[in-house]
């Protein structure tokens, strides 16, 4: 029998609607580079769906592009970016923001996240150290929702984050990769409108939501990002056929399908966490999004892998290994059972 996969949400192709829209306007001629009607419309959507209808919307491929010209256009040669010490700049986007010219200036995280209290003391501490002019200087704020770890941040925690970077003239940025999926999420309190009240760019994640691919960035301040679409170009992040991005996006912001795509893999993941404890597994964080943080002994681990793939997370110690389990919005019922079955089956007896 075929594997099961349930290795990351970006393994499937893209939503019916949006291979159906593809369908109907294949053979129409459309402008480029991101012109055209359709993108405009899709561009429209977004900003309603924010509530912020002056807005600027930029499509883009995928989101290390995204948060490597995001970065590099927000900050002056001599400033860096403040990110989590898990945070993707900082771990998965192989030196990406560095080749930029930019350092990134990690602080501890708590559950994946950062703390309004710790980005002050960094700042303040900066500001205090009379060398400061020898130093790379915090330019900007990174943080994910949901973070690299599967947590939330809550609107309140959001909003001190945002205060602080207010008060020090930060701009603060949102990578949105999953962002479906905390939409989607019954304890989630953060809504795009909040996202675009409390931060100065964020990006609403296409590739791992249902998407063929695609990231649409907003900066609810227009012209907050000067010359970006030249930026774009610059990095290579400019789509010649970009009504492809803009007719993603139009699909998904229609009759409020962004809202819906996360709560399969929502419903998903809960069922596959209920099983893990329910058979005696070690989580190794509690996480309410579509990502499940495993801890298992390595023998187990490689019984399990001959029926299931998922992705290495990290290395715990000698004998046991974190292994992440990904639903996604194509998730079906079926193989969620049989990744039940297949759980039940390798569990080891308490």
């Amino acid at each position: 029998m075929k594997k099961l996969s349930f290795a990351s949400d970006y393994m499937e192709g893209a939503h019916e609607a949006i291979l159906s829209r593809l369908r109907e306007i294949n053979y129409e001629k459309m402008q480029g580079y991101g012109t055209d009607a359709l993108s405009e419309q899709a561009r429209d959507k977004i900003r309603s769906a924010c509530g912020c209808p002056g807005a600027d919307v930029f499509f883009l491929v995928g989101g290390t592009q995204t948060n490597a010209a995001v970065i590099s256009a927000l900050l002056r040669s001599y400033e860096g970016v403040v990110a989590a010490v898990t945070g993707h700049i900082s771990t998965h986007e192989a030196g990406a923001i560095e080749l930029g010219g930019h350092k990134v200036l990690t602080l501890p995280e708590q559950a994946g996240k950062i703390t309004a209290s710790a980005l002050r003391e960094l700042l303040s501490s900066y500001m205090a150290d009379e060398t400061r002019d020898h130093m790379v200087k915090p330019g900007m704020v990174y943080i994910s929702q949901p973070t690299e770890s599967g947590t939330l941040y809550a609107r309140a925690e959001l909003q001190e984050i945002s205060g602080v970077c207010r008060e020090y003239g930060l701009p603060l940025y949102l990578d949105g990769a999953r962002v479906a999926y905390a939409l989607a999420c019954p304890e989630n309190d953060a809504s795009l409108e909040d996202l675009a009240q409390l931060c100065d760019a964020f990006y609403i994640g296409g590739t791992k939501c249902g998407a063929l691919f695609g990231e649409a960035l907003v900066v609810p301040k227009g012209g907050g990002i000067p010359h970006f679409f030249t930026v774009m170009k610059q990095r290579g992040a400019l789509l010649a056929k970009g009504w492809l991005l803009g007719l993603q996006f139009d699909a998904l912001f229609t009759d409020g399908l962004y809202g819906e795509v996360g709560k399969t893999a929502i419903a998903a993941a809960d069922k596959i966490r209920n099983a893990l404890r329910e058979y005696g597994y070690r989580l190794y964080c509690s996480t309410p999004t579509n990502q499940v943080f495993v801890v298992l002994e390595d023998a187990q681990m490689a019984r399990l892998a001959e029926a299931v793939e998922f992705s290495f997370w990290e290395k715990l110690d000698d004998t046991h290994t974190v292994i992440r389990l990904a639903a996604s919005w194509a998730s079906s019922e079926a193989d969620t059972e049989r990744l039940v079955a297949v759980l039940k089956e390798h569990a080891i007896a308490r």
